[in-house]
């Protein structure tokens, strides 16, 4: 009876994200996320038909020294066409109160931003997805990982 109610909580947690195509962070050497460290990712695309978002995860601490981060991405193709490459700014902190944005724990945030929306991709098949910080300083500090995720939009029915 115990495997019963595992089965259900374990069928529970994996319908909860059915829109996931694709989801990896990389946790970066002593909370520091080095200029010069570009993060890269491959995923596919099941179905060309269907439209994506693209999103930023980072993990970051309160100790984090300022109130945003600059990054750059770059969507490329398995011919390494780029598909896509852009400078985003995102605010990690309120720039009045200080006040951390994100889903928090103790002193450690998650933060999952929008990238791009609606998407659609020209082919079915493998991406590749390139991630740099784009800040002032060669080392970084208080970042303990960052990411991408890939999903289906679904349509309101």
């Amino acid at each position: 009876m115990k495997y019963f109610y595992l089965l259900v909580i374990l069928a529970v947690f994996s319908a909860c994200d059915e829109n996931r195509v694709f989801e990896q962070n990389a946790d970066l050497d002593n909370k520091i996320w080095m200029a010069d460290s570009t993060l890269n990712f491959q995923f596919n695309v099941p179905k060309l038909d269907e439209e994506y978002n693209l999103y930023f995860n980072i993990r970051n601490t309160v100790a984090y020294p300022y109130e945003n981060i600059y990054i750059t991405y770059s969507l490329s193709d398995t011919l390494n066409n780029q598909l896509k490459k852009e400078l985003v700014n995102y605010n990690l902190f309120d720039p009045k109160t200080g006040e951390p944005y994100g889903d928090g724990l103790g002193d450690v945030f998650d933060h999952q931003l929008i990238l791009l929306e609606n998407f659609k991709f020209e082919q079915p098949g493998p991406y590749k997805f390139q991630l740099q910080q784009y800040m002032r300083m060669d080392s970084l500090p208080e970042i303990i990982s960052a990411g991408i995720r890939v999903e289906k939009v679904v349509l309101p029915k």
